[in-house]
């Protein structure tokens, strides 16, 4: 636990510093700036879908442009993530 604390605290003080010499772009800017890039299994727990339906929407063509690492796994962007949750509310809205 104290490691990842200290982890958490060396990250904030880089991205405090990278936004001082930014001209105070905030940190949050700044993580919304970064190319954060998620794992399949990261992005299943998120929105509580199984990996299949992941796939098959890829595999459908709902959503599109996701990338994949040198080991061939699949990294998916933030305006993936936005597709990801267009798809889940439509699906709930024809439940209702």
């Amino acid at each position: 636990m104290g490691m990842v604390l200290i982890a958490f605290i060396e990250s904030t003080r880089t991205l405090m510093a990278v936004s001082q010499r930014t001209g105070g772009i905030g940190i949050k800017q700044m993580a919304q700036k970064g190319k954060k890039r998620y794992k399949a299994i990261e992005i299943c727990r998120l929105f509580d879908i199984s990996k299949a339906t992941l796939f098959r929407w890829e595999r459908d063509g709902r959503i599109s442009n996701v990338r994949r690492d040198w080991r061939n796994w699949r990294l998916y962007t933030n305006e993936n993530i936005q597709k990801i949750r267009t798809l889940i509310g439509k699906k709930n809205m024809r439940r209702d």
